[in-house]
């Protein structure tokens, strides 16, 4: 299968991009760091095709995809995985533009990378959007606040697609991670690595390749299963009990 991965320099992105060329699929990786682009070309050769892309810029979006070569231009399986969170302060003290980032990435990258691939594979009836949302899209906790609900909309919109596709064989899953140990928290303190590990401490978290083996798993069923959603998380995490304020 021909794999189209947004955010493939770190995280999820970059495990997928190794386990799924190690599985013999090829792979189309984007991400902002060309330095680390350039890496993975010189380490799988014509397994990979590499485009430099911000998926927030929708014009570069396009030009980018419009640019494929011909052998490269069907894809099989896109997954939408650049995203990000931004800091933890509550909702009234939050920053502006870090809510903006969160959305231009999480929502809107994922809207523009989507409508461009998707009438392809309508047009040859067939395909798998895999979008990575998160428990947080599901479940608040104090500081998720913008986060959460970016994730919640690609939750819904996930569903939502399903529903609009009926009568297509093209497919369409909401991965949602708990925690997983890669530099999501060291982005979402910027930078403040102590801070970032103090997250992780004592957890045996969940590990990028857990995510790229849960997704490998999803795109590799039979064509007639759709697996609609899948939430996993480290056996040390769990749903929080509500919050009382007693004062």
């Amino acid at each position: 299968m021909n794999v189209f991965i947004t955010g493939a320099t770190a995280g999820f992105g970059a495990a997928m991009v190794r386990r799924f060329i190690k599985s013999g699929h090829t792979v189309i990786a984007t991400g902002r760091r060309i330095e680390r682009l350039e890496s993975m070309k010189a380490e799988f050769g014509n397994k990979i095709h590499t485009l430099c892309l911000d998926v927030t810029d929708k014009v570069q979006v396009e030009k980018a995809i419009d640019s494929l070569p011909e052998d490269w231009s069907k894809i099989d399986v896109l997954i939408n995985n650049a995203g990000l969170a931004l800091g933890t302060d509550p909702v009234q003290n939050a920053s502006l533009n870090d809510w903006e980032t969160m959305i231009d990435t999480n929502i809107n990258g994922l809207l523009y990378c989507t409508h461009k691939i998707l009438p392809g594979m309508v047009k040859r009836n067939s395909g798998h959007i895999i979008n990575l949302g998160s428990v947080a899209g599901e479940f608040p906790y104090a500081g998720g606040n913008i986060y959460g609900a970016t994730k919640a909309f690609v939750h819904q919109l996930s569903l939502n697609m399903r529903s609009d596709l009926l009568g297509t064989k093209v497919r369409v899953t909401n991965i949602e991670p708990g925690m997983c140990h890669t530099e999501f928290s060291e982005v979402r303190f910027k930078g403040d690595k102590s801070k970032a590990d103090s997250v992780y401490a004592g957890v045996n978290a969940l590990s990028a390749d857990d995510i790229a083996e849960t997704i490998e798993w999803v795109m590799t069923r039979p064509s007639h299963v759709n697996i609609n959603v899948i939430s996993l998380m480290p056996t040390q995490q769990a749903f929080a009990g509500f919050s009382i304020d007693r004062t």
